[in-house]
């Protein structure tokens, strides 16, 4: 068990920066498409669980961004994410299914232009 766990850590701390992002984005889609679940079978505790975690990705994501080497480009980003999370906040608060879905969209993109990048 010990080993596999060593293996793991080893396969993430040597991957790209590129490539942890996509997981960062994949591991926050999955949190917001968890809490649209929740939030459609009327588990509210558990779609703001769900909501906080995807919060904490993108907090993540604007915290690692290198905005001197970024330029333009880091700080769009920068925005966008802190547009993520006011949304993410609002659709906690309304119950609203709508707006997770439309930071899902948004995050989707990005994923996909990372993915790109990171072949």
């Amino acid at each position: 068990m010990k080993l596999v766990e060593t293996y793991q850590s080893a396969a993430v701390t040597t991957q790209s920066k590129g490539r942890l992002i996509v997981l960062l984005y994949d591991g926050a889609i999955k949190f917001m498409k968890l809490a649209i679940k929740e939030l459609e079978a009327q588990n509210y505790e558990a779609k703001g669980r769900y909501i906080s975690r995807a919060q904490d990705i993108i907090n993540e994501l604007n915290a690692i961004l290198d905005v001197d080497a970024g330029g333009e480009i880091a700080a769009n980003l920068r925005k966008l994410y802190c547009f993520m999370n006011r949304r993410l906040a609002e659709a906690n608060t309304q119950r609203d299914p709508q707006i997770i879905r439309e930071v899902i969209t948004l995050m989707e993109e990005l994923n996909q232009s990372w993915k790109a990048i990171t072949g």
